[in-house]
């Protein structure tokens, strides 16, 4: 399977809090809830049609159990996300959990059961939230594609999503969309090593370098 990892960011790169003021609140995070002006109907559509590809969640823990408390509650027939979220494989990264009663769940104690994880047939595993798990598993070079929507705000506080202490990342991109609304819409396939490279000015070449 492809480890797809989507996320929801600001323009200052801050990932903390997408959907409402209370959702993430911790290191007294108050600016919460900057993406759902923006939500529009081509979004939606486009969340729905990502979230077809997918064959398995993969989630950290702190996640898991915000999805695990909220998506059952919701009954609502006319969502076109709960069916999908419920009954697809989830699994969840932790040391700590004990129990994973969001059916069906797997427990995964570490890093290298993901990349085992990914060895088995399938379509795609995404990542949803879960920006530290995600942000490690780039570092580990495990991630296939990046999905980020991109909210046109600036929040200047809050947890961003790249802050690890791993390798860097190449990123080439694959696919780009603006909605009514103004959220980017983008798609990376990883390249392997950030590329470096030194300017030598207008007319002389690019020395790149990896």
């Amino acid at each position: 399977m492809k480890l797809v990892l989507t996320e929801f960011i600001t323009l200052d790169g801050v990932s903390q809090g997408p959907g409402s003021p209370t959702e993430d609140t911790s290191d007294g995070f108050t600016r919460g809830g900057w993406l759902v002006p923006y939500i529009d109907e081509l979004f939606v559509r486009r969340s729905v049609e990502t979230l077809e590809l997918a064959d398995g969640l993969l989630l950290g823990r702190r996640t898991y159990e915000a999805f695990a408390r909220d998506w059952p509650r919701i009954t609502d027939p006319e969502d076109p996300f709960t069916e999908r979220m419920n009954s697809l494989p989830k699994y969840v990264v932790s040391s700590t959990i004990k129990e994973a009663p969001w059916d069906p769940t797997t427990i995964l104690r570490d890093l290298d059961a993901v990349e085992e994880l990914k060895q088995q047939e399938g379509r795609e595993l995404q990542i949803h939230g879960s920006a530290r798990l995600g942000s490690a598993l780039v570092g580990a070079g495990l991630v296939d594609v990046v999905r980020l929507v991109v909210a046109p705000t600036v929040i200047g506080a809050g947890r961003r999503l790249f802050d690890h202490p791993g390798g860097t990342a190449g990123l080439r991109l694959t696919g780009q969309e603006a909605t009514p609304s103004g959220l980017l819409l983008l798609e990376y396939e990883t390249v392997g090593a950030a590329p470096i490279g030194e300017y030598a000015g207008v007319t002389g070449p690019l020395e790149r370098s990896r």
